[in-house]
């Protein structure tokens, strides 16, 4: 299968005072999608901090399957690196991450599975659906300067009758987002900031078509 590449070239994360994602029929096309996370950072004392996150991704699905039939869409996060420091501030750590993702429209969750993924904490990354949305948590810590790599996660799902199947980070405001995390930054005592992000636009990185 070819992949379909999120390409996201800069990894921000956010300060208090600065800155604050297994078919047998034919792979989808590949094309290189560049995405931007719009963050938001509730700092206290100085309130809400905007800040961008990137991430690199690929992500493979098929490029057609027949209606009702089994199919697998993979999402493989690339490796990344924390920053050491942001906006001048030590950066410490980042935790309580969640990442949603829309189980796509015209297909049915069966199940799904995580593998891979270093760096992470001392938790065990899980997976959950909930009223349509799968959601990765994991509870870290990721030390600031740190190396670390999400885990791939393989969806199972099921096509339905007709129609187009699109896999999509889920998010559309700092009040709905995608993805969830907590910063924390040292400046003379840690500092705690909770951060919402939502990708801004948001891209299509599959598609498949029911036929």
């Amino acid at each position: 299968m070819t992949k379909s590449t999120t390409a996201l070239r800069s990894f921000g994360v956010l300060a208090v005072a600065g800155a604050a994602a297994a078919a047998l029929a034919a792979p989808a096309s590949a094309a290189v999608v560049p995405v931007n996370l719009d963050c938001q950072a509730n700092a206290p004392i100085v309130g809400p901090q905007q800040a961008n996150l990137t991430q690199g991704t690929d992500v493979t699905a098929p490029a057609t399957v027949a209606p009702g039939a089994a199919f697998d869409i993979v999402v493989d996060p690339a490796p990344n690196t924390v920053p050491a420091t942001v906006a001048g501030f030590k950066l410490k750590q980042v935790k309580n991450f969640a990442l949603k993702l829309p189980v796509p429209a015209n297909s049915t969750y069966v199940g799904s599975a995580l593998s891979g993924g270093s760096g992470l904490g001392s938790g065990t990354p899980t997976i959950a659906v909930s009223g349509g949305v799968a959601t990765l948590s994991f509870a870290g810590p990721i030390a600031g300067g740190a190396a670390f790599e999400l885990p791939t996660i393989t969806f199972h799902l099921k096509a339905g009758t007709s129609g187009t199947i699109q896999t999509k980070l889920a998010g559309t405001s700092y009040s709905d987002p995608g993805l969830t995390f907590t910063s924390v930054v040292n400046q003379i005592f840690d500092i705690s900031a909770p951060t919402a992000c939502f990708p801004n636009p948001s891209p299509v990185f599959t598609t498949t078509t029911i036929g």
